[in-house]
């Protein structure tokens, strides 16, 4: 129906005040075009999907792992024009084994390059794509168990924290999974993310917008707008400027300093993994003095998710545990949202 404006029109029956006076004449409008032309879709799009190199160079090289769970570690190059490299991979482990996936870094993709769009799209648990380069758009889309590592070439010279080195929109609508980023993400780093863990450099505007859950590590500034929509999961940005406030959208979020003595030591593993993984000279930096930096994070803490997390606390004190705990703190959790509306 793309295009098919000849099968639309006015509904001259409605008589609200609203559409008093509208004109859709020139969208409906149909111009005449060239015999053998068109305004809709009338062939089908060819995807060449069979020329993506998960079929024609990686899936075969994947099979030990795919038909034995033996490990498998594939060394290759990427160009921009291969887009969701390792999904159709993925695709296979989970048609084989479901959502328990496969033990970590079972299938390892070491890659060299400029990656094209979504890069380990939906990619499964004992999955990992570590890359050597830089990435497009759409880095890890809804990347559901995966692990994800990108960082500079070895003979770059730039800063890293200070280049970006992905696109826009990385970790759309992810659901679990680990990620370490070393250098600067695009715009909605991590939109929609529910359950992945990541650690990143830098980001652009509109991080974290929409997030329900997961952890991201910010370890430098964000563009503005950051963590607008932020219903769940927590951020951790690094505010050495002391003006992260000003870039963040505090309409559902508290501010505060990480004051929890096993919060900071699950804060610096993530950054020692980021470190191990990527090789970041920033995050060896930061643990260098860690107790120094430490006092400089912001962590940011969607309020719904801290009531849900202190009505969690108050029903485990009862001795509840497993699906009985939660659905009880969802009642407690839904009776202090009654009292804060009033009704």
């Amino acid at each position: 129906m793309v295009g098919r404006s000849d099968k639309l029109e006015m509904n001259q029956a409605i008589k609200h005040w609203k559409t008093k006076g509208l004109d859709f004449s020139s969208i409906l409008y149909q111009p005449e075009v060239p015999e053998g032309g068109g305004l809709y879709c009338q062939i089908k799009q060819n995807h060449n999907i069979e020329k993506s190199k998960d079929l024609t160079e990686l899936l075969d090289l994947c099979q030990p792992a795919l038909e034995k769970a033996e490990k498998v570690e594939i060394t290759t190059t990427i160009k921009n024009v291969n887009r969701v490299v390792g999904t159709i991979i993925g695709n296979e482990v989970t048609k084989r084994y479901g959502e328990a996936g496969l033990p970590e870094d079972t299938i390892t993709l070491n890659l060299t390059g400029s990656s094209g769009q979504s890069l380990g799209a939906f990619i499964p648990k004992g999955m990992t794509i570590k890359l050597e380069g830089d990435a497009n758009d759409y880095f890890g889309k809804g990347l559901s168990g995966g692990k994800m590592v990108i960082y500079p070439p070895k003979e770059a010279t730039f800063v890293p924290e200070d280049n970006i080195i992905i696109g826009n929109v990385a970790f759309y609508g992810a659901t679990e999974g680990q990620a370490y980023i070393r250098g600067a993400a695009g715009e909605r780093f991590c939109v929609r993310n529910s359950g992945v863990t990541a650690v990143v450099e830098s980001v652009g505007d509109h991080g974290c917008e929409y997030m329900t859950g997961g952890k991201v590590v910010i370890l430098g500034k964000t563009g503005r707008n950051f963590a607008a929509g932020m219903s769940g999961g927590i951020a951790y940005v690094l505010d050495l400027d002391e003006n992260f406030c000003e870039s963040c959208n505090a309409e559902m979020v508290d501010l505060v300093k990480i004051t929890d003595a096993t919060e900071r030591a699950e804060l610096k593993d993530l950054i020692v993994k980021h470190r191990d993984y990527t090789n970041s000279s920033l995050a060896q930096k930061i643990l260098d003095d860690f107790d120094t930096y430490v006092k400089q994070f912001t962590k940011v803490l969607p309020r719904d998710y801290k009531r849900m997390l202190d009505a969690m606390e108050r029903v485990k004190a009862l001795g509840l545990t497993g699906d009985e705990a939660l659905m009880a703190a969802f009642d407690e959790n839904n009776r202090d949202l009654s009292r804060v509306s009033g009704n």
